[in-house]
Order: structure tokens, then C-alpha cells, then sequence
């Protein structure tokens, strides 16, 4: 009897021991994320060298960012989804055209890559501020062009309508911003954002579903900011996109009416993954907007 004990308290504790250690190597292959020799080989041959920099948002939040091209030219920023990284944009932080034409930044943005992985921030308000420091440190009386790919979409609209001063541009890819068309997951989405049940969860989805458990509501808080912005937007969306429904494209129409332009880009047969699936419509849509400000 009492080996029986001791044999089922092994058992127990080498199965918790095996529980670890799946969460543990879930965990590693699941970060969404380049390391730093990564991304440092990533540049190993391009003619533009990458530089990794960070800085600190009071006294707990840290924000890591990528950075390439000359800083006399326009700057774009590209802001990832949920969940993802500054690695999300990767290809195009090497592209020589455009490097020809701007300098070029992409973000980890609060809860992901290196900016404190896997603790959130699900104010859209506060994420915007996290990246304020960014737009006052290398404006530099030159244009500024965001670029934000699903929840970073809403997260590039909320810093124009924040700091308009600062932005010059904004180019929506497959931005989940109307909260009517956000689908109704909080059955469980809350048990796994308690504490109890959050550790579980790869540190890359566990700052997802903290954010996308409160982006509802975070969008019902930027309805009347809308007409705050006034840059020129591009919106690019497919039809075929099963994450961020087309109609967001209609909602950014009727939003967005002081707007100095609004152009749409909509494909029949695209999906969400727009920045892997169909690069060139980003790349054009920047280029454009670019032009478009050096000759007003």
C-alpha cells in the first residue's frame, strides 16, 4: 500500500514536471519575436545597417524599437497586431526603394518583443503614449507617416487623434476599429486574463488577450475622437480578411470625415496577413503618401 502511494505521488509530481515543461517550450516557440543577433544578422548584407534602440516609459515600462535609413528624410513607423512584433514589418525595414525615400521604424509595442513580453497595456490611450516618445524624438521638422497593421491600426488612430501635431499620415491595414464588428469572445477571453489562468498562456497570447479582452470598449471610448483627424489616411482591406471583418473599411469612411484625403484600397480575394500576403499594396500605399505631402 504504501509503495502504491509513493509510485502515484511520483507519477504526479513527474507529470507536473512534464506540465511545466510543455508551458515552457510552447512558451519559447510561440514569442512572435527576433532576438537581437537575429535581427543583427538579419542586416548582415544590406546596405542599410538596422540599430535596435529602447528607452523608458516612467518607471516600468520599457519600449524597444528598430531603426534604419538616413534621418534627413520622411519617417515611417510601422505598429504591429496582435500578437506580433517589430519583426512583423522585417522585410520591409530592407527594402532599398523605400530606404531610398524614408527612414524607417518598427515597434515592439507594449506586452511584445522586447518591450516587456507578455505584460499588456490595454488602454489604446496609454499604448499611444508609449509611442509618443518616439514621434517627439525624431520628428525633427520632417514628416511623420504611421502605418498599422490590424490592432495596430487602432493604435496608429488613436495617437493622430492624441497627438495630431506630431503625424503627418496614417495608413490603415486590416485596423480592427469599429467596436460593433469586435466578436463577442469574452466568454473566454476573462477566465484566461485572471491571474490564475494567465500564466498559462505563452507570454505573446497572454499580452494578446489581455488587449483584445478590453479593445471593445477601448474603441467605444474613441468614437467621438474621430473627427479629430485630419491627415490624409489610406486604408487598405481584403475581403476575404476572417479576423478584421471588411466592414471596418465602411466604418473608417464615415469616421473619418475631416480627413484631409481618404483613399481605400480593397482587394477581393485577401485575407488579414496583408504585410506577408501582399506586400507591394504597403510599399505603394507609402510611397504614395509620401509624395503625396512633398507636393502640397
Amino acid at each position: 500500500m504504501k509503495r502504491s502511494r509513493w509510485v502515484t505521488s511520483v507519477k504526479w509530481i513527474f507529470s507536473f514536471i512534464l506540465f511545466l515543461g510543455g508551458i515552457v517550450f510552447v512558451n519559447s516557440c510561440l514569442q512572435f519575436r527576433m532576438s537581437t543577433s537575429e535581427v543583427n544578422r538579419y542586416f548582415t548584407h544590406a546596405k542599410k545597417k538596422g540599430t535596435l534602440h529602447s528607452y523608458a516609459v516612467n518607471s516600468y515600462r520599457t519600449i524597444n524599437y528598430l531603426k534604419v535609413g538616413d534621418d534627413h528624410l520622411p519617417l515611417v513607423i510601422f505598429v504591429h497586431g496582435s500578437p506580433g512584433s517589430l519583426s512583423a514589418f522585417i522585410d520591409f525595414m530592407a527594402d532599398t526603394i523605400l530606404l531610398q525615400h524614408a527612414q524607417l521604424i518598427s515597434v515592439d509595442r507594449p506586452g511584445f518583443g522586447h518591450s516587456n513580453f507578455g505584460w499588456a497595456e490595454p488602454s489604446l490611450k496609454n499604448q499611444a503614449a508609449c509611442l509618443k516618445p518616439i514621434l517627439e524624438e525624431n520628428k525633427n521638422h520632417r514628416p511623420i507617416f504611421l502605418v498599422g497593421h490590424s490592432l495596430g491600426g487602432p493604435v496608429i488612430a488613436r495617437m493622430a487623434m492624441d497627438y495630431p501635431e506630431l503625424i503627418d499620415g496614417l495608413i490603415l491595414v486590416a485596423g480592427s476599429i469599429d467596436p460593433d464588428l469586435e466578436p463577442h469572445e469574452t466568454w473566454f477571453r476573462a477566465p484566461l486574463a485572471t491571474p490564475f489562468l494567465r500564466w498559462l498562456l505563452p507570454g505573446a497570447f497572454r499580452a494578446s488577450n489581455e488587449e483584445l479582452y478590453k479593445l471593445k470598449p477601448e474603441l467605444q471610448e474613441m468614437l467621438p475622437l474621430w473627427s479629430r483627424i485630419t491627415v490624409p489616411v489610406i486604408v487598405i482591406q481584403g475581403k476575404k480578411d476572417v479576423l478584421v471583418p471588411a466592414a471596418n473599411a465602411d466604418f473608417a469612411k464615415k469616421m473619418l470625415v475631416n480627413s484631409a484625403s481618404v483613399e481605400f484600397v480593397f482587394k477581393e480575394d485577401m485575407n488579414h496577413f496583408v504585410p506577408w500576403s501582399n506586400p507591394e499594396l504597403i510599399h505603394d500605399a507609402i510611397l504614395r503618401m509620401i509624395q503625396q505631402h512633398s507636393s502640397k
